[in-house]
C-alpha cells in the first residue's frame, strides 16, 4: 500500500507521473476482480442494495477524489471501505472498480510492480486500461488546476440576462464548466468530466469523428423516450455546423450534448463519434438546468480565464462599433450601412447584392427612426481569425418589439465586418 500511496500523492500535488506509472497503481487486479466485486461475491464485496437511490451529479467522482486523497494519505483502510461503497452504488463506473480491485490486492499481497496483472490479461485489456488510465489523470488534473475564483472564460465577453445559464468546454481538461448568469454577473455553479471525439477536436468534415470547435447554442431538448438507450437520459444539440463554420466549409451535423449507455458511467476521453457526452447524472443536471436556444455553448482547446474586468475594455470598444452600425442603419443611407458588410457576406441563400434591396426596403420602412439593441450578448472566438457573435433584439423607436437577430463578425485589419445577419427570433 505503501507505494501505491506514493504514486497517488506525487499525482495529485504534481501531476508529472508517466501515466503508464500511475495507473498501473490502479489497475492491477482490475480485471479479474470487477466481475466479482459487480456480482456481489468474495470477502469484501458489497451486498446489493434494495433500492438504488438516485445519483447526483458529480456525486461519483467527488467520492473517487476522495478516495484518491486517502490512499495518498496511506489510509488504506478507509479507502477500500469508500471504494466498497462507491462501486455498490456506480457499479457500472469502470475507473471505481479499477481502484477497487487494486486496493483488494493489496489486502492479501504487496504489489510486486506497478501493473502487476496475470500473464495474458494486460494485452487483452490493453486499450481499456491505457483509456482509464487517461481518464484518471484528467480527473485529478481538474481537481489540481481550478480555475481561478470569480474568473470567466475570455470568450464570455457580455450575456444579457436572458441568456440564464452559459456552458464553457475545454478539451485539453475534458471537463465542462456549467455557469449561472445573474446581476453580479457569470458565476460557475459546477464542472464535470466529459469525452469528446475519437479523432480528438476541431471537426471539419462528416464523419471524421472529431468534435468541432467554437461558439454554439443549445438548439432543443430531445426526449428521451425517443432515443437509444446509447444516448442515456437525453441529448442535447448544439447548431453546429454555425454560420462560421458554414463559412469555412465545414461539414456534419448531429452534434449533442448527450449521456451514456446503462452499462457505462462514462466513457473513455476519446470515445465518440464527435459529440460531447456525459455521466447520466451529470447531463440530468445540466438538462434541468439550462434553457433551450438561449444558452451559449463553448468549446475550446483550452479555455482562458480572465477576471470579469479584464474583458470590459475589449467589450466598450466592440460596442462603439455596434453603435456605429446602428447609427448607420438609423440614418437610412444604404450605402452607408452595406459598408458593415463583407463581400462574401451571405444570408438564407442571398449574396450581398441580392441582400442590399431586402435591406433598401427595411430601411424605408424605418423611415430613419432610431433603434434600440436590447438584451445584447457578445461572445468572441478566436482561432484563424477573430470573430464575434452578436445576439440583440432589434427595436424601433415607437414600437414595444422587434425581431431577434444574431450577427457573426470577423475582424478585417482594424476594421470589424459582418459575414452574417439572421432573425433567429
Amino acid at each position: 500500500m505503501q507505494g501505491l500511496a506514493k504514486v497517488v500523492q506525487l499525482n495529485l500535488t504534481h501531476g508529472f507521473l508517466p501515466a503508464s506509472r500511475f495507473v498501473a497503481a490502479l489497475c492491477c487486479a482490475a480485471t479479474l476482480l470487477a466481475p466479482a466485486v459487480a456480482a456481489g461475491n468474495g470477502k469484501h464485496a458489497p451486498a446489493r442494495k434494495a433500492a438504488a437511490a438516485t445519483p447526483r451529479d458529480g456525486e461519483a467522482e467527488g467520492r473517487l477524489i476522495e478516495i484518491y486523497k486517502l490512499i495518498g494519505q496511506a489510509q488504506s483502510r478507509a479507502a477500500l471501505h469508500k471504494a466498497e461503497a462507491l462501486v455498490r452504488d456506480h457499479p457500472n463506473f469502470a475507473l471505481a472498480q479499477l481502484v477497487y480491485g487494486d486496493l483488494l490486492t493489496t489486502q492479501t499481497r504487496p504489489l510486486k510492480a506497478f501493473g502487476d496483472v496475470p500473464d495474458g490479461t494486460l494485452p487483452a485489456g490493453a486499450q481499456a486500461l491505457s483509456e482509464l488510465r487517461e481518464e484518471s489523470q484528467l480527473r485529478m488534473r481538474a481537481l489540481r488546476e481550478r480555475p481561478p475564483a470569480g474568473a470567466i472564460p475570455a470568450q464570455f465577453l457580455q450575456l444579457s440576462p436572458k441568456n440564464r445559464h452559459a456552458i464553457a468546454i475545454d478539451s485539453s481538461r475534458a471537463r465542462l464548466y456549467l455557469f449561472q448568469n445573474g446581476p453580479e454577473g457569470l458565476k460557475l455553479i459546477a464542472d464535470y468530466y466529459i469525452s469528446v471525439g475519437k479523432s480528438g477536436i476541431e471537426k471539419v468534415a462528416e464523419g471524421d469523428l472529431r468534435t468541432p470547435l467554437g461558439v454554439y447554442f443549445i438548439t432543443s431538448n430531445l426526449d428521451p423516450k425517443s432515443l437509444k438507450d446509447f444516448y442515456g437520459v437525453g441529448a442535447l444539440p448544439i447548431n453546429y455546423p454555425n454560420p462560421y463554420d458554414a463559412r469555412r466549409g465545414k461539414t456534419g451535423r448531429g452534434i449533442w450534448l448527450h449521456g451514456t449507455p446503462p452499462d457505462q458511467f462514462s466513457r473513455a476521453p476519446k470515445a465518440t463519434d464527435g459529440c460531447v457526452v456525459l455521466a447520466n447524472p451529470d447531463l440530468d443536471r445540466i438538462i434541468k438546468t439550462v434553457e433551450v436556444r438561449t444558452t451559449p455553448v463553448v468549446i475550446a482547446p483550452t479555455l482562458r480565464w480572465v477576471p470579469p474586468s479584464s474583458v470590459q475594455a475589449e467589450n466598450r470598444h466592440f460596442n462603439d462599433v455596434l453603435q456605429a452600425w446602428r447609427n448607420a442603419k438609423a440614418s437610412g443611407d444604404i450605402n452607408r450601412l452595406m459598408a458593415f458588410y463583407t463581400p462574401d457576406f451571405k444570408v438564407d441563400g442571398k449574396s450581398i447584392a441580392e441582400f442590399a434591396p431586402v435591406m433598401k426596403v427595411e430601411l424605408s420602412k424605418m423611415r430613419g427612426k432610431d433603434i434600440e439593441l436590447k438584451d445584447l450578448s457578445l461572445l468572441r472566438w478566436s482561432d484563424s481569425a477573430d470573430t464575434m457573435v452578436v445576439t440583440f433584439g432589434e427595436v424601433a423607436t415607437g414600437a414595444r418589439t422587434g425581431p431577434v437577430k444574431r450577427q457573426y463578425w470577423v475582424r478585417q485589419g482594424p476594421q470589424w465586418k459582418i459575414f452574417f445577419e439572421g432573425v433567429i427570433g
